[in-house]
């Protein structure tokens, strides 16, 4: 795979430095910053500084062909009981009560993640509201489409999903979900999210609760 070197990111932090630029032209009225656990809250954090809020933390699990852990067939995010389906998930052919049996197993595990970051903090109010939702990366798009579509339950003013790379097969389909999207490089030859970038630790959830910070200090969270 051919990159440009200028399209290498050094890691997470210098990612969301270049994304804070062309987030801020879109001039987000009264803003909310989600990075998507886990990759996507580091990218987050750097935006939601150079905008001067908080970032608060969004939960969504890939629900991945068996056997191979990496392949992502469907997804789902907190606060909505869908499915939503990849490509995979029509080639492979799985049936509809097998697919749901993997989905709850992925479902308790997303709300155990977001308890753990979030305890007994609520997701800021959203209604009305411009909604930024960051990840570090997106190869197949289907849990960047399921968290987008489980916000729009939350009535955003704007919804705009922001990401350093995403692979061209996915940007169609998370630009029907988002009323703006924001990537740097949009390959026909994508790889992998790590690829693209010099420096791609492994996140902990330790990471993730350090670097949410859903208001800004001295600031109350809007309720």
């Amino acid at each position: 795979m051919n990159r440009p070197d200028s399209l290498v990111f050094a890691d997470r932090v210098d990612a969301g430095h270049r994304l804070a630029e062309p987030v801020a032209d879109l001039r987000l009225d009264d803003p909310v910053v989600l990075g998507l656990a886990r990759g996507g809250v580091p990218v987050a954090r750097v935006i939601a500084d150079e905008l001067g809020v908080g970032v608060e933390v969004f939960v969504a699990r890939k629900i991945a062909v068996p056997g191979f852990p990496e392949v992502g067939m469907a997804a789902i995010a907190e606060g909505s009981g869908e499915i939503v389906l990849g490509s995979q998930a029509s080639e492979l052919g799985f049936e509809t009560g097998h697919l749901r049996s993997l989905a709850e197993e992925e479902r308790r595990e997303l709300q155990r993640r977001a308890a753990l970051y979030r305890g007994e903090r609520a997701l800021p109010e959203m209604a009305g509201r411009d909604v930024l939702l960051a990840d570090d990366g997106v190869a197949t798009g289907v849990t960047a489409q399921a968290a987008l579509s489980a916000l729009r339950r939350w009535r955003p003013r704007r919804l705009i999903f922001a990401a350093p790379v995403c692979a061209r097969d996915a940007a169609e389909p998370i630009a029907s979900l988002a009323d703006s999207t924001v990537f740097l490089a949009v390959p026909q030859e994508f790889g992998s999210v790590g690829a693209w970038y010099e420096r791609f630790e492994q996140l902990e959830d330790a990471d993730v609760i350090r670097l949410a910070t859903p208001a800004r200090p001295g600031v109350e969270q809007r309720r």
